[in-house]
């Protein structure tokens, strides 16, 4: 016992030692912890633990109690709902320096599923809550988060309601685009990851897998995507598939 008592203690120093510090992490300046000064940083390396997840692995089930709220430090992570009968759809995709969990909810609304392998940074959501209390910084950003959630939320019922398959297509695209180049900004144009299966998107997006092969392999050969392999692939005309996606936007 004594010796197990020790070995998890060795393995705490060991998880504790190599869990970077909040101030080199590469979500620092876009997660919950934005806004934080130095003082705010140490209080939040005080209450975080990191963990791991291979790619389909469930993080959470719906329903399951929320013990922890996280950021997403690598890896992408899906959100979908399993109805009675058996059904699931998926609801939402979750990229690094997304929050998952609500303070002040005993339990998680939605599965959790990494779709690649998936590192979290994870508060225990009791000493998180009191920390919001005592941390305004916090509660802005995250109060932040949540405006930016509800206004994508609003973007993605137009794109489900009103938009073709190809605008469909087209604005997920410009989504993946702009999230990942996000975490590389210092390189633009870089090649990008499809973090899902076709038939993955074709669930998410409401479509068919046909549908999906049939405007992605279009887009290809219009020349507004260039793919290396079924996954890895560049946005070859930006402005083109702004355009496919039916937004008037800038």
């Amino acid at each position: 016992m004594v010796v197990r008592a020790n070995e998890r203690y060795d393995q705490a120093m060991l998880d504790l030692q190599s869990r970077p510090k909040c101030s080199e992490c590469p979500i620092r300046h876009r997660a919950v912890c934005a806004r934080c000064d130095d003082d705010e940083l140490l209080m939040l390396e005080q209450i975080k633990t990191y963990r791991s997840f291979k790619a389909g692995d469930p993080m959470l089930w719906r329903g399951d109690g929320l013990t922890y709220v996280a950021s997403v430090v690598s890896g992408v992570a899906s959100l979908g709902k399993t109805m009675e009968d058996g059904r699931t759809q998926m609801v939402g995709l979750l990229f690094p320096s997304d929050f998952i969990g609500r303070p002040g909810r005993a339990a998680i609304d939605f599965d959790v599923v990494a779709v690649t392998d998936v590192t979290l940074c994870c508060f225990q959501r009791k000493p998180f809550e009191a920390l919001i209390e005592t941390t305004p910084h916090i509660a802005q950003r995250l109060m932040e988060m949540a405006l930016d959630e509800l206004d994508a939320a609003r973007d993605w019922m137009l794109l489900l309601g009103r938009k073709t398959a190809r605008e469909k297509i087209a604005t997920f695209i410009e989504m993946l685009a702009r999230r990942q180049q996000l975490a590389n900004a210092d390189t633009p144009g870089q090649e990008l990851v499809l973090p899902l299966t076709r038939y993955e998107i074709a669930n998410y997006l409401g479509l068919t897998l046909e549908t999906v092969s049939r405007q992605l392999g279009a887009m290809k050969k219009e020349g507004i995507l260039s793919f290396v392999d079924r996954r890895r692939f560049r946005v070859a005309n930006v402005e083109a598939l702004h355009a496919a996606s039916g937004d008037d936007s800038d």
